[in-house]
């Protein structure tokens, strides 16, 4: 079973570089307290890792409910 990521905007990316504020859009964050779900991958890992002090990140196991958009 492949690992999901659930990856929460939590800060705003107003002042912040051009090159965060495109990994947020191809993350799929717009809003602050917008939640994506995502499949693990070393991309995505990467992606996280430039943006890591304006999000949260959590680790979900494919499958049930918990994956379904709020």
């Amino acid at each position: 079973m492949a690992k999901k990521l659930r990856i929460t905007l939590l800060r705003s990316p107003v002042a912040c570089r051009p090159k965060q504020r495109r990994t947020l859009r191809a993350l799929g964050l717009n809003r602050i307290g917008q939640t994506v779900v995502q499949n693990d991958a070393p991309e995505l890992r990467g992606m996280i890792r430039v943006v890591d002090f304006m999000v949260k990140v959590e680790e979900n196991a494919e499958g049930g409910a918990a994956d379904a958009p709020a």
